[in-house]
């Protein structure tokens, strides 16, 4: 008879549902995945339904597959054995073919991938055996296995991880104590639902009498190390009975390194990148289907990547002295280098940053506090929110450390001012006016005069965004007056784009104008269609505030024209904000709401950009008298804000949600 089932199986019951009617229309099927995900688990609760019982009677039979050498003279003396069939070393199949034809049999195959293992003894003919099984009328064969090579009249399910509430439930069922709930949720997600973590570390917790800190503290330093009970049940164990695997080791002795690097990065490893992060390793494909088929790795979204636990187990405990780790991290910053010109026409190209942001943040994180001394990491700090600022506006955790840094470390100003400029794309103007104010006195100490006057006209920006308009006309002639003494016409150029800003808000509405238009003029001498364009679009918002609609109309579509030319996505959505603007201010709504929809479909990883949307939207909601749409997204945008620290438009949208509920109450 087969073990006991599991006193509990915690949010499996569709996948059980589904087993059971392969079960019962006797259709063969694999149950694949990581070590600890719960397969035997679920092969047991099978064996021991009512409804499989009902069907197979006393002929339920289970074998560890893992408790036998792996050679076909084995197997079939163990299916002899435990089906009942008597029949003494039977030399294939066809002895067994009149018992095991004469009645209806369910079969567990556990642990199979300790026979099928392609590389093992006998592995051909295993397969070849198990196939066999497969074809029987009467046989109903449930494989376990980590590996997918399996025959392929099986049908495949691979078993994923608990949902949330199953992951919880599996942990309070070891673990009684429920106090402060959302540090043990925390720990759960962090360990990717993995069943088998789970329950280890509800078991080492219960058996070491820990209360919920202690808990916290014990996973917070040891990581997954804690998950080792008294009796030596282990993550550890679990996980290098995996890399024992003949597949495994035939793949020679540096792919412990090379998983260890797909383990270091929360997203795993890009396909695509393959050519790029690993030039000498000519069959990287190869080697990443190896993982995949041993249920180390799996596929997502075009990386190879793997579940937390085993992350955290196999990446390397000291990546400075990993040499393929510290090979991938040079040509992270490699790439990272590259100088960002909007006006050149490999600047697309360096969008690979938006699919790659989380893994290049982990690894910055990781070698600025390892290899703090290093000029090399801080430098591609800073060109890492750089890629970011153009390509995806989001916060980052380096800023903490950056500011950490000495007062006379050589990379301190420029990273100020790229974390700045970041915190500024997302709305959060008091944070970028602080750290750009240390950083232009770092600079103006050192004496560059250039770096001084980048944080001056920077400064002008934001200022201007949190609507102090004398102070950042005043930065922004400040630049202006160094710029010139510099004879620099691109920094000239965009510090006057800069000031015709700061006066267009302030009123200035004929300076603004002017000194747009000084700057076309430059721009037509320079050639810089980034920043042509950009003026264009100032110029369409000075005659929208003018009253000049035909003149706004003319400047936004000039801008138009230029970006859709070569791509620039975050000021094709610029240019559709503004003309929305415009025709909401005219009451040509539908115009207003098709412009809406463009400037959204450019929205791309930019959650700013999102809320400035969805607050314009609900302006125009609210001009049609729309006031339900309009309150739900303002609502939206207001959520977004918050999260970003964009205190201006937090304001904005409580002046929007005011006259909305106004408006409704009357």
């Amino acid at each position: 008879m087969p073990p006991p089932a599991p006193r509990a199986c915690f949010g499996r019951d569709e996948l059980i549902e589904e087993i059971i009617g392969y079960a019962e229309n006797l259709t063969p099927f694999a149950l694949i995945g990581a070590g600890g995900i719960g397969k035997t688990s679920i092969a047991l609760v099978i064996l021991h339904h009512h409804r499989i019982k009902q069907r197979f009677g006393e002929n339920r039979r289970f074998i560890r597959c893992d408790q036998f050498p792996a050679s076909v003279a084995h197997l079939l003396n163990r299916l002899s054995k435990v089906t009942g069939a008597g029949i003494e070393n039977p030399e294939d199949l066809t002895p067994l073919y009149p018992f095991l034809s004469s009645r209806e049999i369910l079969i567990v195959l556990d642990n199979a991938e300790s026979i099928l293992d392609p590389q093992g003894m006998d592995a051909k003919q295993i397969y070849g055996l198990v196939e066999e099984l497969c074809r029987l009328e009467t046989i109903c064969l449930c494989i376990t296995s980590r590996i997918s090579a399996i025959p392929s009249e099986c049908e495949v399910l691979d078993v994923p991880t608990l949902s949330t509430s199953a992951a919880r439930d599996t942990f309070y069922r070891i673990y009684r104590k429920r106090e402060q709930p959302n540090l043990i949720a925390d720990i759960l997600e962090q360990l990717d639902f993995h069943p088998l973590s789970i329950t280890l570390l509800a078991t080492v917790a219960h058996q070491n009498k820990w209360d919920t800190e202690r808990l916290t503290r014990e996973w917070k330093k040891r990581r997954t190390s804690t998950l080792k009970t008294v009796h030596n049940e282990s993550l550890a164990a679990t996980i290098e009975l995996s890399l024992a695997s003949p597949l495994f080791q035939e793949l020679g002795p540096n792919a412990r390194e090379f998983i260890g690097v797909i383990a270091f990065f929360p997203q795993g490893i890009n396909e695509d990148n393959l050519d790029w992060l690993f030039p000498l390793v000519s069959d990287g494909i190869h080697i990443l289907d190896k993982f995949c088929i041993l249920s180390l790795t799996y596929r997502s979204n075009g990386f190879i990547t793997m579940l937390a636990p085993l992350r955290d187990y196999l990446s390397p405990k000291d990546p400075k002295s990993s040499p393929p780790l510290c090979t991938v991290k040079e040509h992270y910053f490699a790439r990272l280098s590259v100088q960002l010109n909007p006006n050149k026409p490999d600047f697309g190209e360096t969008r690979w940053i938006t699919s790659e942001d989380v893994n290049v943040e982990h690894l910055l994180d990781v070698f600025t506090t390892i290899d703090a001394d290093s000029a090399g990491v801080w430098e591609a700090c800073v060109k890492f929110v750089e890629h970011l600022y153009w390509h995806k506006q989001r916060l980052v955790i380096l800023k903490p450390k950056i500011e950490r840094l000495p007062e006379d470390h050589p990379s301190k100003p420029k990273c100020l001012w790229g974390i700045s400029l970041l915190l500024g794309s997302v709305g959060n103007d008091g944070e970028k006016k602080r750290l750009l104010t240390h950083a232009l006195m770092l600079s103006r100490e050192r004496g560059d005069d250039k770096d001084v006057a980048e944080m001056l006209n920077q400064l002008s920006d934001s200022n201007r965004m949190m609507r102090l308009y004398d102070e950042g006309i005043q930065r922004g002639r400040e630049a202006l007056q160094i710029w010139e003494s510099l004879d620099d016409a691109g920094g000239l150029a965009n510090c006057l784009i800069n000031l015709a800003w700061s006066l267009q808000e302030d009123g200035q509405l004929d300076a603004a104008e002017e000194t747009a238009f000084r700057t076309i003029n430059l721009l037509s001498e320079k050639g810089d269609q980034y920043q042509l364009c950009q003026s264009h679009r100032l110029l369409g918002i000075i005659y929208r505030s003018k009253g000049e609609i035909e003149k706004a109309i003319h400047h936004f579509e000039a801008a138009l024209g230029i970006a859709s030319s070569l791509d620039w996505r975050d000021v094709l959505y610029w240019v559709h904000y503004g003309l929305a603007g415009l025709f909401r201010d005219e009451d040509r709504f539908e115009d207003a709401n098709a412009h809406i929809d463009h400037a959204k479909s450019f929205v791309g990883n930019n959650a700013y950009s999102l809320g400035r949307v969805m607050e314009l939207q609900a302006e125009v909601w609210y001009h049609q008298g729309k006031l339900e749409e309009a309150k739900s997204e303002a609502l939206q945008a207001t959520d977004v804000y918050e999260k970003l620290g964009a205190v201006r438009d937090v304001e904005d949208c409580s002046k929007l949600l005011q006259r909305i509920g106004e408006q409704t109450n009357g």
